[in-house]
């Protein structure tokens, strides 16, 4: 596990999963939205089922999985968040993949437990279990992130208030004990 200090030094490079690099440079995951559609091309090629309930719990989670992270990676791709700063990207990061995990889970579950034993199921299956893999990852990454920017505000917090009670300028009551 690599300290605070460490991870900023990997902030930006593509072999880092999680979505957000940092605030000036955007990330290009690619992994998570490709394993997402695919997992959903393969339960859209299925012609008939008896029990759908499952089928189309999948078909939805993977399609919303895909839809989320593709926005997420368009906005960091081409710096829209720097537009937003008023909204926790590295929160939001966290909320995207740890919600993608555990639906993408049940429904690989669901899906493998209902299907027909079919190619396409059971391709979507696996890719459901893979898509669930790597957002397992990238949510422990962006555990990680969230928590070393927890700890980076709360610093320049401390320094901010440090620095403003040192500030002369700003206490006339300072002011005048010098006059």
């Amino acid at each position: 596990m690599r300290s605070g200090e460490e991870l900023d030094g990997f902030e930006g490079e593509a072999s880092s999963t999680s979505m957000i690099s940092g605030a000036s440079s955007p990330y290009q995951p690619t992994t998570e939205p490709i394993l997402a559609l695919i997992a959903f091309i393969c339960i859209e090629t299925i012609m008939e089922c008896s029990p759908c309930e499952g089928l189309y719990f999948f078909e939805f989670v993977s399609c919303s999985a895909f839809v989320v992270t593709g926005v997420l990676l368009i906005l960091f791709s081409l710096n829209l968040h720097m537009r937003i700063p008023q909204i926790n990207w590295n929160l939001t990061d966290l909320v995207n993949t740890g919600l993608s995990t555990f639906f993408f889970f049940i429904a690989s579950i669901v899906l493998a437990a209902l299907n027909h034993k079919t190619g396409a199921e059971i391709a979507a299956v696996i890719f459901g279990f893979l898509a669930t893999a790597v957002y397992a990852v990238n949510t422990f990454l962006a555990v990680q992130k969230w928590r070393v920017s927890i700890h980076q505000q709360s610093a320049n917090d401390y320094i901010r208030a440090r620095t403003e009670s040192r500030d002369v300028d700003g206490r006339p009551e300072i002011q005048r004990l010098d006059t």
